[in-house]
């Protein structure tokens, strides 16, 4: 038996979960989980896969629990992670577990994750990555998938060819 460590991802875990719990629609609650938690989880994963540290991937993954933090307070819109990035800001402040460089990189991500036709940092892509790839994961066979492009890069990047759209290849 050992002593468990508690991360920032499990600090960042508890103001989400905070957040979702006072969600009184179930639905959108669950919803929450599934997309906050599944696109934390790709961030690292593709994190890593891209040669990043350990300490990169953890921040992607709180930058991915982050990324739609204002979806599911019942303020999503065309302009949420414009406008939710002074909300995770200020959680961020008020959690008090990342630097100034760590805090101004999460934001970045959080405002531009919805803006996917435009290049940004390798961290903003790789939280607009995991965010497409959440929504793809969920339900792969789901057809006209809106950022087809994206998810055809990470299929080949992942190896899931078989995939990969007919008329990308």
């Amino acid at each position: 038996m050992y002593d468990r460590v508690y991360t920032r991802i499990d600090v960042t875990r508890k103001y989400v979960d905070e957040m979702l719990l006072r969600n009184s629609d179930d639905v959108d609650r669950r919803t929450g989980y599934v997309h906050l938690y599944g696109v934390g989880l790709a961030a690292a994963i593709i994190s890593l896969k891209r040669g990043h540290t350990k300490e990169y991937a953890e921040l992607a993954e709180m930058a991915g629990l982050l990324h739609d933090y204002i979806s599911y307070q019942g303020m999503d819109g065309p302009n949420h992670a414009h406008e939710g990035e002074p909300i995770v800001r200020k959680l961020l402040e008020e959690m008090g577990i990342t630097s100034v460089e760590e805090t101004e990189m999460i934001c970045s991500a959080v405002y531009n994750h919805s803006d996917k036709n435009k290049i940004h940092s390798e961290f903003d892509e790789i939280i607009k990555d995991a965010d497409v790839m959440q929504h793809w994961l969920r339900n792969p066979g789901e057809p006209l998938f809106r950022e087809q492009e994206r998810i055809n890069k990470l299929c080949i990047e992942f190896g899931f060819d078989n995939f990969v759209s007919e008329n990308y290849k």
